[in-house]
């Protein structure tokens, strides 16, 4: 009677079947499944794949079979064929999706206001209406807790809410701490309004200018850039330059993936 070893080992093989194989393209959303590190797949590299992660820490990993999850799948990653195309990609850096978007979830994601909620359209929102996952303005975060309580949070009735200015010591800090509740995330940035979450280099300007303490911050951005239109213009201005995640800062890109992925867990 032949042994279990009698044949040839094809071990590796076979588990490699198990899983499909992606291309590792740079801006590949991915997550290594050991560790679960996620982020987007910056290059190749001789003993692996670079991930820049969401607070733009860069991680190398072996292409390992069944390592990583995209979209939530356990894929093998492979070196990307030369003369091959990937699939169309979100501006998240997402695969897109050709379907229409999904009745909205119980779930929401808050945000502060308008300009928030178009930046995140603006690269989430193929994402969003995916997940159908709606996004509301808060339109300032003073009533945070009484926002909360009216929303009635529950299982499958998530709520996630982004903050500007998310740092030790600031209005916004003490707001978030107010809200206690198991299927509430409240999240956010370090700058003072989204627009800073914007790299410079995509604005294209040096840096932002630094405001004085208790100067209107806007005004006193367009003051110190010389411009003498409206903030809404410019925002519009601005909003047009946003191609993709890539043009955002890693806090703010991190902040509202954590959102996303809290918000349509359950």
């Amino acid at each position: 009677m032949d042994g279990v070893l009698s044949g040839p080992v094809d071990g590796p093989a076979r588990v490699r079947a198990q899983y499909p194989e992606v291309e590792a393209r740079p801006g590949l959303k991915v997550e290594h499944r050991g560790s679960r590190f996620g982020g987007v797949i910056l290059r190749m590299e001789k003993d692996g794949v670079v991930i820049r992660g969401r607070s733009g820490q860069d991680r190398l990993f072996r292409l390992a079979p069944g390592a990583f999850d995209v979209d939530r799948k356990a894929v093998t990653l492979v070196r990307p064929k030369a003369a091959a195309t990937g699939p169309a990609r979100t501006a998240s850096g997402s695969v897109a999706v050709a379907t229409t978007a999904k009745v909205a979830l119980g779930s929401r994601i808050l945000v502060e206001g308008i300009h928030d909620a178009e930046l995140v359209e603006k690269v989430w929102g193929d994402d969003l209406r995916v997940e159908g996952v709606v996004v509301e303005r808060l339109d300032g975060a003073d009533h945070l807790a009484d926002v909360v309580r009216e929303f009635g949070p529950a299982t499958g009735r998530r709520l996630g809410v982004l903050l500007d200015h998310l740092v030790d010591g600031t209005k916004e800090a003490r707001l978030a701490a107010t809200v206690r509740h198991r299927h509430v995330l409240v999240t956010g940035h370090p700058y003072v309004d989204v627009w800073q979450g914007i790299r410079p280099k995509a604005a294209g300007i040096a840096a932002w200018p630094v405001v004085p303490m208790g100067q209107p911050w806007k005004e006193g951005v367009l003051g110190a850039l010389g411009y003498d239109g409206e903030p809404g213009a410019f925002w519009k201005q601005l909003l047009g330059r946003v191609t993709s995640y890539a043009d955002l800062e890693p806090p703010l890109v991190g902040a509202v993936e954590q959102l996303i992925d809290f918000v349509t867990e359950g």
